[in-house]
C-alpha cells in the first residue's frame, strides 16, 4: 500500500476496509496491521461488537486462536466517543455494526485518524452484508482476501451456510459455515 508523504505536517486519516469470506484471515490481517501500528508507537484502539462471543467477551480472535484485546460495543458512535487521540482505530466484524457505522469511520478519518475495519462482504446467500457495501464506498483502501473452497480447492468467496434456514445474522464457525467458491456453493 503506497501513503503519499506528508509534507505539510498535519495528520491525514483515512480508511482501510479488509473483507472477504469467512476463513479468508481477515481478522488475521486486521491484527497483523495494529500490531504493526502498535510497534510504530501509535496509540490504538480496537473495537468489535458486543454480539460477537465466539471465541471470547473482549478479545478480537482470530480463527487460528490470533488475538487483541478490543472493547466490544452495542453503538458504532461509542467509538467517537473513545476515539480522543487515538492514531489508529481497528474494527472487527463490521457487518455486524449499525447503520452509522459509516459516518464514524468518516469522521474519524476526517479528524487524522487511521481506521482498519474488517468484515464480510457477502452473506451466506452472496448478498452484500450490512453496511458493508457503504464502507467499501467510501474506503481509500480495499483488501479482498479469498478462503479456498473446502469441495475443490479453488478460491473461496462465499461463507457457505451448512443449513440454510434460519436469520440473516447467525454466529458460528466451522459447524455452521464453510468456505465455497462460486460454483461449489450453487450445487
Amino acid at each position: 500500500m503506497f501513503i503519499e508523504p506528508n509534507i505539510s505536517g498535519e495528520r491525514r486519516g483515512w480508511i482501510e476496509v479488509i473483507c472477504g469470506s469467512m476463513f479468508s484471515g481477515k481478522t488475521e490481517e486486521l491484527i497483523r496491521r495494529l500490531k504493526r501500528a502498535r510497534i510504530a508507537n501509535l496509540k490504538v484502539e480496537i473495537f468489535k461488537p458486543a454480539i460477537d462471543i465466539r471465541y471470547d467477551e473482549t478479545k478480537v480472535v482470530s480463527h487460528d486462536s490470533n488475538a487483541i484485546q478490543s472493547t466490544p460495543i452495542d453503538n458504532s458512535q461509542t467509538i467517537l466517543l473513545m476515539a480522543e487521540g487515538v492514531d489508529v482505530i481497528g474494527i472487527d466484524e463490521a457487518q455486524f455494526f449499525d447503520d452509522q457505522i459509516m459516518h464514524v469511520c468518516e469522521t474519524l478519518a476526517q479528524k487524522g485518524t487511521r481506521v482498519i475495519v474488517a468484515g464480510l462482504d457477502m452473506d451466506y446467500k452472496g448478498n452484500p452484508f450490512g453496511q458493508m457495501p457503504n464502507l467499501l464506498a467510501v474506503a481509500d483502501y480495499i483488501t479482498k482476501l479469498h478462503a479456498i473452497c473446502v469441495r475443490c480447492g479453488n478460491i473461496a468467496n462465499i461463507s457457505y451456510r451448512l443449513k440454510a434456514e434460519g436469520p440473516q445474522v447467525l454466529l458460528g464457525e466451522k459447524d455452521v459455515y464453510e468456505p465455497r467458491c462460486r460454483k461449489c456453493a450453487h450445487e
